[in-house]
């Protein structure tokens, strides 16, 4: 049977409550699962309304930050103001040959491309 689905992707932080405090802060995305784990907190975060989750988490100190996570944004432009508003720096928003887009990292040096729906 195919895999018919992406459920949740690792994204590694130094400290989850800063992280917490950034994705729904700052990018406005919901608190999914708050839950005690083996290693630390199994804390996930996602958009409202996406199928698909980000785990913050702590545990895997030597992981590199991931790059290139490609999301999803009707506004680019209020987006951009957003996060320079919360001191996010951010090249963008562009126009590409492939659309509109925007690239920033969150404070652990996770790297975004924002697309424009």
């Amino acid at each position: 049977m195919p895999i018919s689905s992406i459920l949740t992707i690792t994204v590694p932080v130094a400290d989850q409550e800063r992280a917490l405090a950034f994705y729904t802060g700052v990018l406005d995305f919901e608190m999914r699962t708050d839950n005690p784990f083996p290693m630390g907190r199994w804390l996930t975060v996602a958009p409202k309304g996406a199928a698909t989750a980000l785990l913050l988490a702590s545990w895997f100190p030597g992981m590199a930050p991931i790059g290139g996570l490609v999301v999803g944004a009707p506004d680019l432009d209020a987006l951009a103001a957003r996060l320079r508003d919360h001191g996010v720096a951010l090249e963008g928003p562009s126009d590409e040959p492939w659309g509109r887009q925007l690239l920033f990292q969150d404070p652990f040096g996770n790297g975004f491309v924002v697309s424009e729906l």
